[in-house]
């Protein structure tokens, strides 16, 4: 059991994704159960025409059907019904190795946020937005939601409500001091583009970095929780 960890929600998002959350629910039971540290598993679903929300209310410990609104909305209504005071969040869609939730947990003993990297972006938009804010976020992925967090801190901050697919929030916590942390990772293709065509996806994130754009320009450098050194960054390569 790693040391000092009370718990993890681990929360997903889901829509279409039957087959997917049938496999990865019991993957994660299996890492979990090696580790030996209490969880529970929280899918969140878009209103799937597929059967997906029937499939997650039989494997999960949480099941949330919601209107479809987009990933980040849904994973932040699946972080408002956590538990425990670790978040992990991933994709439902195997791209993201749940045999890397062990070193992403670790991390948090030296970070507020730690996020998995794939060690190559495969979009132009991933590489433009990358472009954008890896240096000052310290975090190469910004656009990866495979990630681990304190509870707490997504309290104060709050996830974001325009879908800026997870960096909107890595923005917010930076510029509030918090710490960001990453672990490489090796890039695996899903079976299904979840952004849709390449045009859509490109287009998508796009869209997503004007707003992390205004985002970065708007928001102050401060908290009323008191503004810690931004300074801190980390990477190390996941077993």
């Amino acid at each position: 059991m790693l040391c000092g960890l009370e718990g993890v929600s681990v929360v997903t998002s889901t829509y279409n994704e039957r087959e997917n959350v049938e496999k990865l629910i019991p993957a994660l039971r299996k890492v979990f159960g090696v580790m030996e540290v209490p969880h529970e598993i929280i899918v969140v679903d878009d209103s799937s025409p597929d059967g997906t929300y029937a499939v997650a209310e039989r494997l999960a410990d949480k099941a949330i059907k919601k209107v479809r609104e987009g990933q980040t909305k849904a994973l932040a209504v699946g972080i408002e019904n956590a538990f425990f005071p670790t978040i992990l969040t991933i994709d439902a869609d195997f791209e993201n190795d749940p045999r890397h939730i062990p070193s992403l947990l670790e991390g948090l003993s030296r970070f507020d946020v730690v996020v998995a990297c794939r060690n190559r972006l495969p979009r132009f938009s991933e590489r433009i937005f990358s472009l954008c804010f890896s240096r000052f976020l310290g975090c190469r992925d910004v656009l990866s939601n495979y990630r681990a967090t304190k509870k707490d801190v997504v309290e104060k901050l709050g996830y974001g409500e325009k879908e800026t697919f997870g960096a909107e929030f890595l923005i917010r916590a930076r510029k509030m001091g918090f710490k960001i942390g990453e672990v490489e990772v090796k890039l695996l293709r899903r079976s299904m583009p979840r952004l849709g065509s390449r045009f859509t996806a490109n287009l998508k994130i796009l869209v997503a970095l004007m707003r992390c754009i205004e985002a970065y320009l708007s928001l102050k450098p401060h908290s009323k929780i008191g503004m810690r050194q931004c300074s801190y960054s980390g990477r190390w390569k996941a077993a």
